[in-house]
């Protein structure tokens, strides 16, 4: 009778105790020469057996149906199947006479229906083994993040610590991260323009090639950078450092969601599109040539409209400038208000104070209210999706919070700089004006504001919060430049940061 050896090592981690392959093959070889067993072939291979589709398996059972081999020799059942498939397999062999024999090291059977009950009995152990040894990991990896604790291999920016058996920021590549997320939150690049830029800042693979584009899509709506854990549709908070903050990824999740909308390919370079709306119905301004020139005016999209009047490229670029020219701050003034914050810190130590206790009062209450949520969920009161909803809702909101008093504690002091960047964006701004780069306008203006619209005769906006008060004081301004450089010296000596 001829046999045929299958040695099998599984590459999943709950198989590390068993036999390995040498192992397995001078044991059935040992087994074999005291039986006296004829051996035509030794299939070898490292797989787990939980699924069907195993190659030298498949290949075994060919052989056992061309009649090349009558017998199998193994050194368990449980080398040869954990699933009802590969079980079945071997036992329809066994019914139809292709397979006349079995022989285990460690396990008794002969060809009779109490042998093959038997050997049903230990196929079903073995599925019976895998199966809950996988919901026993589940369970560990479901408890691990309920703690907050990743499971996974660490994504980029970060890196798997084996002493916390947690991630960690990587020093080398989360910088990349980070600036990956500010850069595309300006709205100044697309996914393509933002790859070339990491490219040529450094950032590339383990294989020093470049980021795929999917790649970088799919890492920007990664929310575990931002600190929250999804697991089956539900979110934990990390226990780990966020790389980037909750608003930041909010932030570059709108204009993920605004780049997705398609936009037809043309021939001309229009710099004012996708940055103004109509006034009247809301629809994207379009444009194109007439006679040389650009001309601006509303899609129609949504059906009949009343602002059909066209506006030529020069006057949205006048009220481009007249935007810009509202934020832009006098060189006197900036410069005093500058000097100005290097001694507001001293005044902010009160109202710091006042912050983080407000901020752990909003804490407390979203906690309180996703332990209500688990109660109504306990009670039966709302459905698993409701619950999810709900919850996941809380748990970004607690990670926001989360963030916004690490801040607060560490930095009582952390509106200075976000102040200082915008009176020098603002003193710079007057650049603009001179500039020939009609592009460059939308790109300063989408950072300083949202909601421009076109009625017709003007662009209507909503400024930012900080630039809404330099947009607003623009008679402030005319009254400033009317003066000369005494008057405006000693108005100056009593300004300080509060008008912006």
């Amino acid at each position: 009778m001829k046999f045929i050896v299958y040695c099998r090592k599984s590459t999943e981690q709950e198989e590390r105790q068993a036999l390995s392959i040498p192992a397995q093959l001078a044991e059935l070889r040992q087994f074999a020469a005291r039986e006296r067993l004829e051996i035509v072939a030794s299939l070898c291979e490292a797989q787990t057996a939980r699924k069907p589709g195993r190659a030298e398996y498949g290949r075994m059972l060919e052989m056992l149906e061309r009649g090349e081999a009558d017998g199998i020799l193994a050194w368990h059942p449980d080398r040869l199947a954990r699933n009802a498939i590969d079980g079945g397999n071997i036992l329809h062999l066994l019914d139809t006479g292709k397979l006349k024999a079995l022989k285990f090291p460690t396990f008794w059977f002969e060809p009779t229906p109490q042998g093959k009950f038997m050997l049903a009995i230990a196929f079903g152990q073995s599925k019976y083994y895998v199966d809950n040894l996988a919901e026993n990991v589940k369970r560990g990896q479901r408890e691990k993040v309920r703690r907050g604790e990743w499971t996974w291999p660490a994504p980029l920016g970060y890196r798997n610590n084996r002493e916390t058996r947690n991630i960690e920021s990587d020093p080398e590549t989360a910088s990349f991260v980070r600036k990956t997320f500010e850069l595309y939150a300006t709205g100044n690049y697309t996914l393509l323009s933002l790859r070339n830029e990491l490219t040529r800042l450094g950032l590339r693979t383990r294989k020093g090639k470049q980021l795929p584009v999917s790649n970088l899509q799919r890492m920007l709506q990664y929310k575990v950078y931002c600190g929250i854990i999804e697991m089956n549709g539900e979110q934990f908070q990390g226990a780990f450092d966020p790389i980037v903050s909750k608003h930041l990824f909010d932030d570059v999740q709108k204009v993920l969601r605004q780049r997705g909308k398609s936009q037809r390919r043309r021939k001309h370079k229009f710099p004012f599109i996708g940055w103004l709306q109509c006034a009247t119905c809301g629809c994207s301004i379009t444009a194109e040539i007439q006679k040389g020139h650009h001309y601006y005016h509303c899609t129609h999209k949504r059906g009949d409209c009343s602002l059909r009047k066209y506006a030529r490229e020069e006057i949205i670029l006048d009220e481009a400038k007249r935007i810009v020219e509202q934020v832009s701050l006098p060189d006197e003034w900036s410069e005093n208000m500058l000097r100005k914050l290097d001694n507001e810190k001293t005044g902010e130590k009160s109202d710091h104070r006042a912050s983080v206790q407000h901020l752990n009062k909003q804490l407390e209450n979203v906690e309180q209210k996703l332990g209500d949520l688990l109660d109504l969920r306990l009670e039966g009161a709302l459905d698993t999706e409701e619950y999810l909803a709900k919850k996941n809702k809380f748990i970004a909101r607690k990670v926001s919070l989360t963030h916004d008093l690490k801040d607060a504690e560490q930095n009582h002091s952390n509106w200075i700089e976000p102040m200082r960047d915008m009176i020098v964006r603002s003193r710079e701004a007057k650049k603009l004006l001179s500039s020939e780069n009609s592009e460059a306008f939308p790109a300063f203006l989408k950072s300083i504001g949202s909601n421009f619209v076109w009625n017709g005769n003007a662009v209507q906006w909503e400024a930012a919060r900080g630039w809404r008060a330099l947009a607003e004081s623009r008679g402030f301004r005319t009254w400033w430049a009317g003066l000369d450089s005494n008057q405006r010296r000693r108005k100056a000596s009593r300004f300080t940061v509060c008008p912006v």
